[in-house]
């Protein structure tokens, strides 16, 4: 027996495909790609590599989390795999500095000078920047931008697994 619905499910069904069809990119043309469960800034794993390789100990790793876990919930649930309370011990090269969302800003005076100096000052020291995921990295990182630090990148956070193992242990 035959639903009286068969023929509007084959005209969605065509619709939906001449709509893809039609809405590819022309030859030639540049297209997005998203990478599923990286955020938009976070810098590839093997970039990640090279970048930790190159910096050796003048690396600095700013880690923006904000231990008041009231303001940003997402913070305390990635502090288990990698507490704020080891910036500055255990991670000897990372520094707490929060990336603070309502003002869009970070206090910049909390990264040690020496270590910027150490790095050949703003325009060569090595930085990479990191939140939970990457979001608030990837602002960060603008942030210093703006600041005048030139070699920085967004290495997401201690949610992106692949990243973090070549960073999270500075």
């Amino acid at each position: 027996r035959r639903s009286r619905y068969m023929p509007t499910v084959l005209i969605a069904g065509l619709v939906l495909s001449l709509t893809l069809q039609c809405s590819r990119p022309a030859a030639g043309s540049r297209a997005a790609t998203i990478v599923m469960g990286r955020k938009p800034g976070v810098s590839e794993p093997a970039d990640i590599q090279k970048f930790v390789e190159a910096a050796a100990d003048k690396l600095i790793v700013v880690d923006v989390r904000n231990p008041d876990f009231a303001v940003e919930p997402g913070d305390g649930k990635s502090n288990d795999k990698a507490p704020l309370a080891a910036c500055g011990t255990d991670r000897v090269r990372a520094v707490n500095v929060v990336y603070d969302r309502t003002s869009a800003s970070m206090d910049l005076s909390l990264i040690p000078a020496q270590w910027i100096e150490a790095g050949g000052g703003k325009g060569s020291v090595p930085v990479i920047t990191h939140c939970g995921g990457g979001g608030r990295g990837q602002k960060a990182k603008e942030f210093l931008e703006a600041a005048g630090f030139e070699n920085v990148v967004n290495g997401g956070g201690p949610e992106d697994d692949e990243c973090w193992a070549y960073f999270g242990n500075k």
